[in-house]
């Protein structure tokens, strides 16, 4: 298991950054070579399914994942969004929790991630590269540079 955590603090409040990070479409301007498309009608909750596509001319591969839980912050309580990865290269899940702060909100982000026929011994090279890869991308939508496309 290629387990993986990044956290973030930002000045948005949890509403606006629950809205960022679930813009599944924007996730793909933070990973090179990648669109991502939603193929469930919304709105977003359990059950959205959506698929990022990494590649390049004919090569590449799908990453379809699936909404599992879905709860927004409200009052009192976090944000908790759980995608199941279903694909046949990448597998796993991600988990991503939104929590009010005095300053606005933190976003946690721990992913399980998997790549069939690549031996565990690459693991933590699989968490690094997903560490940078999704770091980025997060900092993206949080500073909305990512703008939703791929729809």
């Amino acid at each position: 298991m290629a387990v993986f955590r990044i956290g973030r603090t930002t000045e948005l409040t949890a509403a606006e950054c629950w809205r960022r990070v679930t813009d599944w479409p924007a996730h793909a301007a933070g990973v090179p070579l990648t669109s991502v498309s939603v193929t469930t009608p919304g709105p977003a909750g359990v059950g959205t399914v959506f698929v990022a596509r990494t590649g390049a001319g004919g090569l590449g591969f799908d990453d379809p994942m699936e909404v599992v839980r879905w709860e927004p912050p409200a009052a009192g309580r976090p944000g908790v969004c759980r995608l199941e990865k279903r694909g046949r290269v990448v597998t796993g899940w991600a988990e991503i929790e939104v929590r009010p702060s005095a300053a606005g909100s933190v976003v946690l982000w721990v992913e399980d991630l998997r790549v069939r026929g690549l031996p565990r011994a690459a693991d933590p090279l699989l968490a690094s590269v997903g560490r940078v890869v999704f770091g980025a991308a997060l900092d993206g939508l949080l500073s909305g540079r990512s703008g939703s496309r791929g729809r």
